[in-house]
């Protein structure tokens, strides 16, 4: 059997991974930040990527212990059970089958803004039907485009932060180096935890270079760094945009809360500015739900491939085109729920699934290596258990922090896996089939 070759560096991978979590969706989601803490964005933020590091870390153990495709799924079902892997597949399947609904909601906001006269469900249809017939067709952006968008993002990114601090130089009464973005007078811890359980929205994908296994040399050295690397750069540059923007526009009060940061450029900018963001926010919210919806179809397919779904209508190619043109029109067909939900509660939802992932990915670290492993010692103390422990509560926490109505849709989509596996299983008497993620993300 052919294998791919390994060739990527540990900054090729670090850069992919970057890349796949669209660093421009600090902007994005700014406005239901800003609205969720009262005004301390950074202060989310800085919550979330310490939540996230932790998780970070208990990703690369895992990558390190089990050097193949599949991520959490994978992690689980060798490191605790098959039943359990499923329910972390089930969960993953969550965000992989909702974020293109999500990034599609984000655009058709800020479109709504820039062209108030369209109405925002028009955007929403046009961002679905053209990403949905773009991956039918199977077209594939190629490496020197994906390149430029993301200069594209760093470089709207860059300049939003150097007009800031340029409005903030205007302002002789406002200095640069603050507290008041991260306390907006005092710390109101549970509003803080409410923000970063949404705020996490934007780490989703750190995780994703696990599947660059194969093309990776040195896998088990690299992908545990490029994994705590992704979250940690990832994160910091999160805090630094949202501190300098947050300064620039204390508070939380907004004209459209979904498109806020399309009022602040307007403020900081001018007119053309305003133009240049809209496009950069655009372009990476499209190219980013294009590739969303291609790994989600993608998943599908690999999941009725192996008879995990129904594999009469997932695990079926497109003579015609080549691509899995059923599990696509799923993707399209459930982002159809963009049009009745707004952006908070979109990204709060698909979190949940993150959340109860990440959860289980801390509790394979301690089944894998404290207790099976019988790591012991001062340093397995504290890096196989606290460590894993300490993420474990904090996406606990996360979860319990994310709004009742995206608790109440993520308890409804556990509840209906385990339904679903009690079926698959004949009442859990038997092992679930095993996906092979090789080729699924």
């Amino acid at each position: 059997m052919a294998r791919l070759q390994p060739t990527l560096s540990l900054g090729s991978v670090v850069l992919f991974g970057i890349a796949y979590m669209t660093p421009i969706i600090v902007l994005g989601t700014f406005g239901i930040l800003a609205q969720a803490t009262g005004g301390r964005v950074p202060a989310a933020y800085l919550a979330a990527l310490v939540a996230m590091l932790f998780t970070a870390m208990s990703y690369g153990r895992m990558a390190a212990a089990f050097p193949v495709a599949g991520s959490a799924y994978s992690y689980v079902r060798k490191a605790i059970s098959p039943k359990l892997g499923f329910i972390a597949g089930w969960a993953v399947l969550l965000d992989y089958l909702f974020l293109p609904m999500a990034i599609w909601l984000i655009g058709a906001a800020y479109l709504g803004s820039a062209f108030p006269s369209v109405p925002q469900p028009v955007w929403v249809l046009a961002f679905i039907l053209v990403t949905s017939a773009i991956n039918i067709v199977g077209l594939k952006l190629a490496n020197t485009v994906n390149a430029l968008l993301m200069a594209v993002q760093f470089l709207v990114l860059a300049a939003f932060v150097a007009l800031c601090i340029h409005y903030l130089g205007g302002d002789p009464r406002t200095p640069l180096w603050s507290l008041a973005p991260f306390t907006n007078g005092d710390l109101q811890l549970p509003m803080i935890m409410s923000g970063a359980a949404i705020a996490c929205y934007s780490f989703l994908g750190f995780d994703a270079v696990s599947t660059l296994t194969e093309e990776t040399r040195d896998p088990r050295r690299t992908i545990p760094k490029a994994i705590f690397l992704i979250t940690l750069v990832g994160g910091v540059i999160f805090l630094g945009v949202s501190y300098f923007v947050q300064l620039a526009h204390p508070g939380d009060q907004f004209s459209s809360v979904d498109s806020a940061a399309y009022e602040i450029a307007r403020n900081i900018g001018g007119d053309l500015f305003v133009s240049l963001f809209l496009i950069g926010l655009v372009v990476g919210q499209f190219a980013s739900g294009l590739s969303a919806q291609a790994s989600g179809s993608r998943l599908l397919y690999a999941m009725g491939r192996d008879r995990v779904l129904p594999a009469s209508i997932f695990g079926r190619m497109s003579g015609r085109f080549g691509t899995p043109v059923n599990s696509i029109l799923l993707c399209a067909l459930v982002a159809l729920l963009a049009l009745k939900l707004d952006v908070s509660t979109s990204t709060s939802f698909i979190n949940f699934g993150a959340f109860l992932a990440f959860s289980l990915v801390n509790l394979a670290v301690i089944f894998h290596y404290w207790i099976a492993g019988k790591a012991r010692g001062a340093r397995a103390f504290v890096v196989f258990l606290i460590c894993p422990l300490m993420g474990l509560v904090a996406d606990l926490w996360l979860i319990l922090s994310l709004d009742k109505l995206a608790v109440m849709l993520g308890a409804v989509w556990l509840a209906l896996g385990c339904v679903y596996l009690a079926w698959l299983t004949g009442g859990f008497r038997r092992q679930p089939p095993e996906m092979d993620f090789q080729e699924a993300i």
